[in-house]
């Protein structure tokens, strides 16, 4: 492993870039599981992929492009999917309220809302507890923020959670995708 000189600048080579992706995918799901969470319980699940896993789930959202009522978007972010070179994975699981009778969830008590029958709508699984999908903004912020200082290029995607949900990457309720890249570009913009 080394930096080379290529026409005055120098690149990382392939190895090494790939080892301080993964380097830095690991400290953001530390962040994210570190995140503060509500009433300080942890209901975040956090998965990491590359490789052939990450090549399924960018060929799984252009699939789901061409699916009824989905938009065309899944394809270009598949395609976004398999220009990076690797992907996080963050969920919430969202059953369990925290008895604040708040009504954040669209019932009127969390006694109401624990009576609601947990089925999938589109995409993912509800209702959930807005202080659980909370935690899950804070989760991903905290690993983006993180990510965006060690110089590795993100941008956050639900329809990557869809589609790994699909795919049984993922048990949580509501998923996110967060596609990771170093390279001397953000491929993830100017789509």
């Amino acid at each position: 492993m080394e930096i080379k000189v290529k026409g005055g600048e120098s690149v990382l080579d392939d190895e090494l870039r790939m080892e301080i992706v993964k380097m830095s995918a690991k400290l953001m799901m530390l962040t994210a599981q570190t995140a503060p969470k509500s009433k300080g319980e942890d209901s975040v699940e956090i998965v990491y992929i590359e490789g052939d896993e990450k090549e399924i789930l960018g060929d799984k959202m252009i699939d789901m492009a061409k699916e009824k009522d989905r938009s065309e978007n899944f394809k270009r972010d598949g395609i976004s999917v398999k220009k990076a070179d690797a992907v996080l994975l963050i969920g919430v699981f969202g059953e369990r309220p925290l008895n604040t009778n708040c009504g954040g969830c669209g019932f009127e008590s969390c006694s109401e809302f624990l009576k609601q029958e947990r089925k999938k709508g589109k995409d993912f699984i509800g209702p959930n507890c807005i202080f659980k999908l909370i935690d899950l903004g804070i989760a991903i912020g905290s690993a983006v923020k993180l990510g965006s200082m060690l110089g590795v290029d993100s941008r956050v995607m639900y329809r990557i959670g869809a589609a790994a949900k699909e795919l049984g990457y993922v048990k949580a309720d509501v998923v996110m995708g967060i596609p990771l890249s170093a390279t001397s570009k953000n491929p993830f913009f100017d789509r």
